[in-house]
């Protein structure tokens, strides 16, 4: 009764239903007129179709073009639109839309769209955003609420046409119909609230008529509260889109832990209400009018939104643009306390052969994991974000010494050693971290983040795996760097690159048995340029699979040129990369370059190291198996070095093992025991290997390799790398005797 009254206090009674043009029409789906754009046929007649299936009209036009034409004739009620479409892209379309005017809805249905593209579309009228690929269960929901909304704004529209001679507080009231709308009196209690305010908050009307309005709002929200309820003004500039958050039923509101399913966020506004309103000095306040929006989603979306803007989308890290931002904070505090902080540039080794190896979901995932790892590695206030496709900032605020980022960056380093298993793979990924100190190194932001890589590519260069702080000598080696990696895109064009031969002899006869290839490159300003200096850039730049595809070729036809001259069986040791060994011809490659030079299989020798091996154990395996059906050899390089083990070792078709010269340059005298040595060698005797050692610089080391029975050795003692001439001449002194 009380609503009744405050209705009669007015001066106006509630109207009676009327019937307007159009309020019989049948809103069936039948009748809703659907268009869908996009560039791709396919997916075009395959979301007609599902929408036909649910009884919607539906229309197609292929790319943006056909669609501006269909508008220009047609009205239809919905517009499901891509926007990445050639000539005429969806921002056209919805331009276009919008400048005639046209009672569209659209819906933005799109793939590789950046969040500022969506965020413009949804500001110029899109009512919904879906990303492919997208279940059809999604799309159709969206359909169907954004024509329930269509449906209810058409419905809006004729109530506002039905009352537009109303008066202005009752007009205010009905054109807000789909949100809470409510009278107070002029205590602040409710005497009216549509039945909105069930399904949004879970009361009925009874529950709230006679209570106050502070019953329902968040404590920490009557402030904010107050100035709206309580609206006494009936000028245009009353109260309008209050943000604050009201309580659903059954919530404790004096509780300090509200939960967030337990509130909801509304704007609000109001507008006083007076008795006797057209008497100025006899009016009598007696309530406020108002309406109360639900902007939960809108709030969700906004926070979404917000969240992507600063965040990598993949591992949910921040990204350039807010470690940057803290960054900025954390030198302002560093300068105020007279504190020190670290950047560090952290990049995966060897994370490329994953992606190329076992494919990008695999590597997606590799990387979701290793952020997870890194991050607990880490203090609560420290910031790590992904910058690049394997690249992450670390922002260490406030350290006291050097050493504190020595420390963080030993335990990361320690943490990634362990493998990862995705999706049934096991895969072993290194990290080199640059490091870079304020304000030793910098005091600005792009300085400090372009010397901590600095630092990063330098440990690069030095192997990997580690970690190595900015000093300003490193600028030398920066510059050179970068020289050598514009140089070596035209290396192979010129035929700047040569091939050495070191040979590899019988430790108890000094016979030699073989050759291993060894590329230089002849740099036509700096001269002959060892390999660990441009392997590691031919393998950032992806031009690793060419050279090593031009040292096999090179190879072999040395082989055949050494054939012609009567040297015969001395086998070629050829050097493989991991990514020539994932690539799909790899095999097949390999047999037409033997093919070419009439070479036997079996003087051909492959050496892979232990790393390539376990990236993807089955794949490598299947094709070593197929070589080795030719009677190619293979060797595993460096050996001792990685992560191999016995049963790695066992499912592969093997020959021989090269003891890595780390562990013979060990060898001081030969009567020092040299465990991992012995152990090698007889491990190999055991399953019917070879054993090669590399390194070998001495008299002493060579006794030694002698005294426990490897077979072979190479090194600097037996014959330094020679050119394809000399090597000849070797060979053919060697056969000679």
């Amino acid at each position: 009764m009380a609503s009744n009254r405050t209705w009669q206090a007015t001066g106006y009674e509630l109207p009676k239903k009327q019937k307007t043009q159009g309020s019989n029409k049948d809103n069936s789906k039948s009748e809703v007129k659907l268009l869908v754009v996009d560039d791709e046929p396919r997916l075009c007649h395959s979301l007609k179709e599902l929408l036909e299936l649910q009884g919607y009209q539906c229309e197609i036009a292929i790319g943006g073009v056909a669609a501006i034409q269909a508008l220009q004739h047609t009205q239809y009620d919905l517009i499901l639109l891509d926007l990445n479409m050639p000539e005429v892209d969806g921002h056209k379309v919805m331009q276009f839309i919008k400048n005639r005017h046209l009672q569209s809805d659209v819906i933005i249905i799109s793939g590789e769209t950046s969040f500022e593209e969506a965020s413009w579309a949804l500001q110029q009228g899109a009512h919904d955003f879906l990303r492919k690929p997208y279940g059809n269960g999604e799309l159709l929901h969206s359909v169907k609420r954004v024509l329930q909304k269509r449906q209810l704004k058409a419905e809006n529209n004729r109530m506002q046409k039905w009352l537009a001679d109303s008066e202005r507080r009752y007009r205010f009231l009905v054109n807000n119909s789909p949100d809470i709308i409510y009278m107070l009196d002029e205590k602040g209690c409710f005497s009216f609230i549509n039945n909105r305010i069930s399904y949004l908050l879970g009361y009925s009307n009874d529950d709230l008529l006679g209570k106050h309005y502070a019953e329902v709002v968040h404590p920490h929200d009557l402030d904010k509260a107050h100035l709206t309820f309580d609206e006494h003004r009936i000028e245009p500039n009353t109260t309008s889109n209050i943000e604050f958050r009201i309580i659903k039923k059954g919530a404790n509101r004096l509780s300090d832990n509200l939960l967030e399913s337990q509130l909801v966020t509304v704007e609000l506004n109001a507008i006083g209400v007076y008795e006797n309103q057209d008497e100025a000095h006899n009016k009598q306040f007696i309530g406020t009018y108002g309406v109360i929006r639900d902007i939960s989603e809108r709030k969700k979306a906004e926070a979404i939104i917000n969240h992507q803007l600063y965040h990598d989308v993949l591992t949910s890290l921040p990204n350039r643009i807010l470690f940057r931002d803290r960054l900025d904070n954390a030198i302002s505090q560093a300068k105020r306390n007279s504190k020190m902080l670290a950047v560090m540039y952290l990049d995966l080794d060897g994370f490329k052969i994953v992606n190329d190896s076992l494919g990008h979901m695999i590597g997606d995932e590799l990387l979701q994991a290793v952020a997870q790892r890194l991050r607990l590695s880490l203090r609560e206030g420290d910031t790590l974000a992904r910058v690049g496709g394997d690249e992450f900032n670390l922002l260490l605020p406030e350290i006291n010494r050097r050493e504190d980022a020595a420390v963080i960056a030993h335990k990361i380093i320690n943490n990634l050693k362990q493998s990862f298993e995705i999706d049934g793979n096991e895969v072993f990924i290194g990290l080199s971290i640059g490091i870079a100190l304020y304000p030793n190194d910098g005091e600005e932001i792009d300085m400090l983040i372009k010397n901590a890589d600095m630092a990063m590519y330098h440990i690069k260069g030095r192997g990997k795996n580690g970690y190595e702080f900015f000093s300003n000598n490193m600028l030398g080696r920066i510059s050179r760097h970068n020289s050598l990696e514009n140089g070596l895109h035209k290396a192979l064009e010129e035929n700047q690159f040569i091939l050495m031969f070191q040979p590899q002899q019988a430790v108890d006869t000094g016979k030699i048995i073989g050759v291993e290839s060894l590329i230089r490159w002849q740099h036509p300003e700096e001269g002959l340029i060892s390999p660990i200096d441009f392997i590691s850039l031919a393998e950032e730049t992806g031009q690793i699979t060419d050279i090593g595809e031009w040292v096999l070729r090179t190879a072999c036809a040395e082989y055949s040129r050494w054939r012609n001259q009567g040297i015969s069986g001395i086998k070629i040791a050829v050097n493989l990369s991991a990514a020539q060994l994932y690539r799909a011809d790899f095999v097949p490659t390999v047999l037409d370059i033997l093919a070419e030079n009439q070479m036997p299989g079996r003087l051909l020798e492959l050496e892979i190291t232990e790393n390539s091996l376990v990236q993807d154990i089955e794949h490598v395996v299947e094709k070593l198996r197929q070589l080795a059906e030719h009677g190619i050899r293979v060797a595993v390089d460096d050996f001792g070095t990685g992560y191999s083990s016995l049963c790695y070792l066992q499912s592969l078709p093997l020959n021989t093992l090269k003891i890595d010269g780390s562990f013979i340059n060990t060898i001081k005298s030969s009567d020092d025991k040299h465990s991992i040595i012995s152990a090698i060698v007889t491990m190999a005797k055991d399953m019917e290997l070879s054993v090669i050692a590399e390194g070998v610089e001495t008299e002493t080391q060579l006794e030694y390799l002698r005294s426990i029975g490897c077979p072979q050795a190479q090194g600097y003692l037996l014959s330094y790398p020679l050119s394809a001439d000399n090597t000849l001449k070797l060979l053919s002194k060697a056969q000679m005797h």
